[in-house]
């Protein structure tokens, strides 16, 4: 059974079920969804808890068994908790769970919770993911995406019973806020929970946000793609800033464009040749977010101006690898930047 993050506390309020799954990378998301859980079981008598992490190809998976079986003097029910960083538990583990999950079932003095980090599609197309999707209740723990992050933070400053100016100041306090705190929701949370400790409830003015609240964002390479596909400039820049201020390597970035520009001439060579946009899209190998971005921006998208971004990430692709090109700076992340904001002003829709 799947269940949607936002509907865990209807949920909860109306019973437990014996075996929880979550499943995502981002932490602050899925501690919360755990101690949600945790609370209510604890509200309702499960007084013990037992962690297991399954470190190495090694671990005792005979452990996880036996504590969801066995129950100490003192208590009747209890909360046993799988941690599986890798989300590999190898072919014993996979047994294992197996096992455990179909154990679960009329099980009423256990809770199990298995935590888990995002998995790839073949990771949960396996008998064990399978199991425990079957047995138990599914919760993905997916981070907030950028366009959701300025409500999410207005729900969280609502929460502790502040808030920001009503129409287009309060929005722009809450992008700005949002830029700050952008791929790092723990911290995000931490700054708004600075927010209750300096301020009283009511009002935030967009001075005291902006004094307040420090630049903690943290960048994806990745989701510099959607961003230049999505023609957002203003973002790209502080992106590609943030990303040489966290250390990233420069060849990483060049080939994350690069793959888009090639990908996009190879796409539009197709249609040219008469295959419909789906067909060449997924003969590509372009899907999810970035299929729509290709659709939105491949009919605008001229041949000159895909040639130019060729020969552009050619040029750019020496400077990295320490190269001087005329009329190119030399430093590897002007170059970037250059390339970046000419791709993403190609990619805007007016």
């Amino acid at each position: 059974m799947q269940l949607a993050l936002p509907q865990l506390g209807a949920h909860l309020q109306k019973g437990l079920r014996s075996l929880y799954i979550l499943h995502g990378d981002e932490p602050l998301m899925q501690q919360e969804a755990a101690d949600a859980i945790r609370a209510s079981a604890r509200a309702q008598g499960y007084t013990e808890r037992s962690v297991h992490t399954v470190s190495g190809a090694h671990f005792d998976w005979s452990e996880v068994l036996a504590a969801g079986g066995s129950l100490s003097l003192f208590a009747d029910k209890q909360i046993v908790e799988v941690r599986i960083p890798s989300g590999k538990p190898g072919k014993e583990g996979s047994a294992a769970i197996q096992q455990m999950a179909a154990s679960t079932q009329g099980n009423d003095s256990t809770l199990t919770l298995v935590m888990l980090p995002k998995l790839d599609a073949a990771t949960r197309k396996g008998a064990w993911f399978a199991a425990l999707e079957n047995h138990g209740v599914l919760i993905a723990t997916d981070p907030v995406e950028r366009n959701a992050l300025p409500q999410w933070i207005a729900q969280r400053l609502q929460m502790q019973g502040q808030s920001v100016a009503a129409g287009e100041e309060g929005q722009r306090t809450l992008q700005f806020f949002a830029d700050r705190v952008e791929g790092n929701l723990l911290a995000a949370h931490q700054e708004i929970q600075k927010l209750g400790l300096l301020y009283p409830a009511g009002e935030l003015s967009q001075a005291q946000v902006e004094s307040a609240v420090v630049n903690v964002a943290r960048y994806d390479v990745f989701k510099l793609s959607e961003s230049v596909l999505s023609g957002q400039v203003a973002r790209v820049q502080r992106m590609l800033d943030g990303l040489q201020a966290e250390g990233e390597a420069a060849v990483l970035v060049h080939y994350t464009l690069a793959e888009d520009i090639r990908a996009m001439k190879r796409v539009k060579d197709a249609m040219t040749a008469g295959k419909p946009l789906p067909m060449a899209l997924r003969e590509q190998r372009v899907w999810g977010p970035r299929e729509r971005l290709f659709e939105r921006v491949l009919p605008r998208m001229s041949e000159a101006r895909l040639n130019g971004l060729l020969q552009a990430a050619h040029q750019v692709d020496g400077i990295v690898k320490g190269l001087k090109v005329p009329d190119w700076p030399t430093d590897p992340w002007q170059a970037l930047q250059r390339l970046a904001v000419r791709f993403s002003r190609f990619c805007v829709v007016r």
